[in-house]
């Protein structure tokens, strides 16, 4: 973790265990995004303060989760104890009660953050899974956090909306990405239709993580080497989407912060936005149209 930090853009890094665990009652918060409160209350990284990932969003305009007002997230970021330049190192595991995460709360967490005027996000690389791996302490113990004054400053350019999507997909300056499992892609999910946007490319999230931990990131080459298979390059505007936006967030913070792509975006709506309009086609099987 650096010790200067560009303002402004807002800033994403990973880090790891070993710096974290030598670095603890350092500068800056810590964030426990586990799925369900009583994973937190088992076992926690010390001076960790816990964070349901679940309160970003909530339903809107016929849409079952969209992203909460900027009074809310204010308050929800406020509570926690997080200023806007102070820097947050954000984590997840799978649970030792409920075993409900599926790493990608950390992901969404640290979106969420920059999203919303963070300007210095730490992602846990790994997660609580490679820190309890290395034997590095636990507790139960839960701080106790002043509330802070964070403001909300949206990053509007981090994702695109529903008619921007729509008019833009189809560019032949454009990739669009579905990060959900290749079965979803191509057949039915739990939507009430089947396949993909049309135009859409299969890039599995979980392709890009380490087999026995999805909060952990595959070696940068191995990640070129997959998507220069599917031929996806810096050259174009990324677009990220999934079925609710949730996996894509691991796929945005991956190409812009991580790989640096120059053009990408999000599509917040994602498959779930797409399918709820009875006129917008969907494509099943392996390709994309």
């Amino acid at each position: 973790m650096e010790k200067e930090y560009p303002l402004g853009g807002g800033v994403l890094k990973w880090t790891h265990s070993s710096w974290l665990g030598e670095n603890l009652g350092g500068k800056f918060s810590i964030l426990d995004v586990q799925p369900d409160i009583h994973d937190y209350i088992l076992e926690h990284i010390p001076g960790s303060v816990y964070f349901n990932p679940n309160l970003l969003r909530v339903p809107y305009k016929g849409l079952p989760g969209v992203y909460v007002p900027e009074k809310i997230a204010e308050l929800l970021f406020r509570r926690v104890g997080l200023s806007n330049d102070y820097p947050v190192v954000v984590y997840t595991g799978v649970g030792g009660v409920k075993g409900w995460g599926d790493g990608l709360e950390q992901t969404m967490v640290a979106y969420s953050l920059l999203r919303f005027g963070h300007n210095k996000v730490y992602v846990l690389d790994g997660g609580l899974n490679d820190w309890k791996k290395e034997g590095r302490k636990l507790t139960k113990e839960f701080p106790i956090i002043e509330e802070s004054d964070f403001k909300v400053k949206l990053r509007e350019d981090y994702w695109i909306g529903y008619e921007d999507f729509k008019r833009v997909k189809d560019n032949k300056d454009v990739i669009l990405l579905d990060a959900r499992p290749a079965n979803v892609y191509e057949g039915q999910g739990p939507w009430i239709k089947p396949g993909h946007i049309p135009g859409a490319v299969n890039l599995p999230w979980k392709s890009l993580m380490v087999d026995d931990n999805p909060a952990l990131l595959k070696g940068k080459d191995e990640i070129n080497s997959i998507l220069e298979e599917k031929r996806i390059g810096a050259d174009k505007t990324i677009i990220c989407s999934c079925g609710t936006g949730r996996e894509a967030t691991n796929e945005f913070i991956m190409f812009k912060f991580l790989l640096e792509y120059p053009n990408v975006k999000i599509y917040e709506g994602s498959f779930t936005e797409w399918s709820s309009y009875p006129e917008n086609p969907t494509v099943t099987g392996k390709n994309p149209r």
